[in-house]
């Protein structure tokens, strides 16, 4: 006789084994405002510069000519030159600090956010401002990195945890996310 009995449970059967519950995933759709890419920053820029050079043309140049002083130097350490850039800087923390874009940035519907936080703070913009961008202008091909990140981020972006996204424009985004049990039946769903 064979020693086979069939008991009408499977190899597999646990019976009397605690068995942990299966972690339950769903797939969440969310919505998230979608990254400005290289072209459209390239086109804001150009227009901050178009602002710049004519806030210094109508401020700069004129007050330089009452006090005799010449506007044509191309040093460096000249007084215009130094003035010049300290507007340049001055004017995107400002507009960036109090407007999260610039006048090109807001022409375009662009604006800068913080990927840590629900605002830019002042550390947070002087270090993205001043310290990446002058990175960014001085090693010219960092700044084309833009457009091949997911973020579409540049180096001053990813040193300030920052990017440049569309103000109208959302792209459509599959996340698995664990659902939780708290222990009354419901099911409770953790947003992010």
């Amino acid at each position: 006789m064979s020693d086979n009995i069939n008991t009408g449970k499977t190899a597999n059967s646990n019976d009397g084994i605690h068995q942990p519950a299966q972690k339950q995933y769903e797939e969440v759709m969310f919505y998230e405002r979608k990254p400005a890419g290289f072209w459209i920053r390239f086109w804001a820029y150009l227009i901050d510069l178009l602002v710049i050079s004519g806030v210094t043309s109508i401020l700069l140049k004129p007050a330089f000519a009452l006090i005799g002083v010449s506007v044509d130097s191309t040093n460096w350490y000249a007084a215009f030159t130094i003035l010049s850039a300290l507007l340049f800087y001055t004017y995107f923390v400002l507009m960036t600090k109090f407007f999260s874009q610039t006048v090109g940035k807001m022409i375009f519907a662009i604006k800068v956010v913080s990927l840590k936080k629900d605002s830019l703070d002042w550390g947070t913009l002087l270090f993205r401002e001043w310290i990446g961008r002058l990175i960014s202008v001085t090693i010219l091909p960092l700044y084309f990195i833009v457009g091949f990140t997911p973020l579409k981020q540049g180096v001053h972006d990813f040193f300030a945890d920052t990017t440049v996204v569309h103000e109208q424009s959302y792209r459509k985004r599959k996340m698995m996310q664990k659902v939780r049990d708290n222990g009354s039946g419901l099911q409770e769903e953790s947003a992010f």
